[in-house]
Formats: C-alpha cells, structure tokens, sequence
C-alpha cells in the first residue's frame, strides 16, 4: 500500500538560490520569493513543514514600483513610545533602506507564526551584486515574470 509522502526536517534537501532583482517590480518579486521560502516549488511541499531553499536577493536598490507609489506608498513603524509613529515613503524607503523594504514585502506574504518567522530566517537581502554567501554556491534563479 502506498502512502502520501510528507516531508521532514530529516529528508529535505535545500539550495542556496540567487535571485537579481534589478528591473523587477517589487511585489510580482516578493510573491515569487515567498513561494520559494516555503517550497511550494518543489513536488516534496508540505504545508506544516518549512520545506523551502535559501534565498539571496541581490540589487534590491534597484527594485521597481510601478504607478505613482514611489511617492504615494507609506511605511510605518512605532518606536513604542506615545506619539511615536514613523513614516517613510517608498522612495526613501527604496534610497536609503532597500534591504528592509524587500523583506517586509516578502515576510508580508509568509505564514505568520513560528513556522513562517523560520521560513523568513532563509531570506538574505543585498543592497549591490555582491554577497558574502558564496561559499554555499549558490544557483542563479530566473523569475517567471
């Protein structure tokens, strides 16, 4: 009798991908690389296990919005004090923190819980073309987009 295969910490194997995000529009980007932290490329995908590969994520100040949201989206954080909100545009955002703007898109659209906060921690975002992950040799990954 056959049985329905469900993947474990024992028998998934991960790559390392790098994904050039320069030219791409952020959220068609995000989408892709949250589906690729949570391994729903792979025909071994389980939803209650983190079955995903480890993502690089080069030229994120390169990153594209279309429309007017450069100047239009807001981000906001709380310091935790009272009155202690903080905004910033995507365009100052994009100038002068890429690396954040990316994975908050891309944590945005995990499972929420510890299951989607581990999925996350394979996440590694790079302001330029270089990154200090050669060592695991990473293979170069072409979005469908």
């Amino acid at each position: 009798m056959r049985t329905t295969f469900m993947a474990n910490e024992n028998n998934i194997e991960r790559k390392w991908l790098v994904v050039d995000a320069e030219g791409l529009r952020l959220g068609r980007l995000a989408s892709e690389v949250a589906a690729i932290l949570r391994g729903k490329h792979k025909p071994t995908y389980t939803p209650h296990a983190d079955t995903g590969d480890n993502v690089i994520v080069i030229n994120a100040e390169k990153i594209e919005l279309s429309g007017n949201k450069l100047n239009d989206k807001m981000y906001y954080r709380h310091t935790g004090h009272p009155g202690g909100i903080k905004e910033r545009n995507a365009n100052e955002m994009r100038t002068n923190y890429p690396e954040q703007m990316i994975e908050l898109a891309i944590k945005g659209m995990l499972p929420k819980g510890p299951l989607g906060r581990k999925m996350g921690k394979k996440l590694h975002v790079f302001r330029g073309s270089e990154h200090n992950h050669q060592a695991q040799k990473p293979e170069v990954y072409e979005l469908r987009g």
